[in-house]
């Protein structure tokens, strides 16, 4: 039985020239970043050299990148930073954030009092714009946290718009960029973001690493405490192996991002014509028009055939999910559909579907002759 993998949302195969890079780290700059002689020399320059090529990638400067493990730390740091080192005062996001963002929220309304504002969301889950503005109009020291792409149904968020009307009311503007980093052009000259993130298992990389650009002079104060390590924001040895991983699929996604988009669109498409041959009653959850690795499907199946769905798919070898990997255990529909679907629609089978460069036509077809 062929293994199908259409669940590259949650994380994506890493590259074999990823791979080649970190055993090579791991067997030849084993020393620490730190330490004054030869081998520590060696692992710091290779940690600067990573740092540069993102930066370049990105169009920012180097010192504006700190290595995290991942987009949940990088993501917990700048919200609980903001509030208790930029005087911040209120948090304006969605209802349909990753729960990085949210419980994140949650907590820091707890714990110092914060204000909290959910901007209102169009039908297909976009941002409404006026609500932002008129939000915005308050004069409260805020911080505005928008994900770029959503994680379930792929909604784009329109950075450059978002930044400039951010500005406009002197909010600072977060964006949760994990599923669009290595996927889609992000210049940071041009668009007026003062925070993204990124993991970078979501582009072909290791788990366990990721960034936090921070535009600089923001002023971010550390969440850890201990060594010098990142300019003392971010102290702990740095994982080299893990860093050059990462800048290595960074830079390979860059490399192919425009082959491997028309790749992955044109299976989209396939995926959906089939859909409409095989299911013709499905609807597509969010903007048809979504981001081109994402597609998030309501079946035309009966509530009882909800629950057991992603297991009969399992046993025939093929991985999709419900949603965010996050919360795949829980029995919760999905916080994000529920905030566009009825109650009735809710409770039917929808599913991500979400592609890769590493999937083929084939898969697509295995993958409907499975669900049917």
């Amino acid at each position: 039985m062929k293994k199908v993998y259409l669940d590259n949302a949650s994380t994506t195969q890493i590259r074999s020239e990823v791979l080649s890079e970190m055993t090579k780290s791991m067997s030849e700059d084993f020393g620490n970043p730190s330490s004054t002689h030869s081998f520590g020399r060696n692992a710091k320059s290779n940690l600067e050299l990573s740092r540069k090529s993102i930066a370049k990638q990105l169009n920012c400067s180097a010192q504006e990148i700190i290595f995290t493990s991942g987009g949940t730390e990088a993501i917990n740091w700048v919200l609980r930073s903001a509030v208790k080192d930029l005087n911040i005062k209120r948090i304006i996001t969605s209802k349909v954030e990753h729960h990085a963002v949210l419980h994140t929220v949650e907590a820091l309304e707890k714990e110092f009092g914060i204000q909290v504002d959910f901007v209102a969301l169009k039908s297909d889950g976009a941002v409404n714009i006026s609500d932002l503005v008129e939000l915005l109009s308050q004069e409260t020291k805020t911080l505005v946290s928008l994900m770029h792409v959503n994680n379930e149904i792929g909604t784009v968020l329109e950075l450059k718009e978002i930044g400039q009307i951010c500005q406009q009311y002197n909010a600072l503007f977060h964006s949760d960029t994990v599923q669009s980093v290595g996927k889609t052009p992000i210049d940071l000259q041009d668009l007026p973001v003062d925070f993204i993130v990124a993991s970078a298992h979501k582009f072909h990389g290791p788990k366990g690493v990721g960034f936090l650009f921070a535009r600089k002079n923001m002023g971010l104060k550390p969440m850890i405490f201990g060594g010098e390590q990142e300019k003392g924001l971010r102290p702990g040895t740095e994982a080299l192996h893990q860093i050059v991983g990462m800048t290595k699929a960074f830079e390979c996604a860059y490399l192919n991002m425009e082959t491997e988009k028309t790749h992955i669109s044109k299976l989209k498409n396939y995926l959906l014509e089939q859909l409409q041959i095989h299911f013709s009653a499905f609807k597509i959850n969010g903007n048809p028009d979504n981001f081109y690795t994402i597609c998030n499907v309501l079946l035309p199946f009966s509530e009882e055939e909800t629950p057991l769905l992603l297991f009969n798919l399992d046993m025939k070898g093929i991985a999709v999910s419900r949603g965010s990997a996050c919360q795949s255990g829980s029995a919760k529909p999905s916080h994000v559909l529920a905030e566009i679907l009825t109650n009735e629609d809710l409770n039917k089978p929808s599913l991500r579907i979400s592609f890769s460069h590493y999937n083929t036509k084939e898969d697509i077809d295995l993958f409907i002759n499975a669900l049917k």
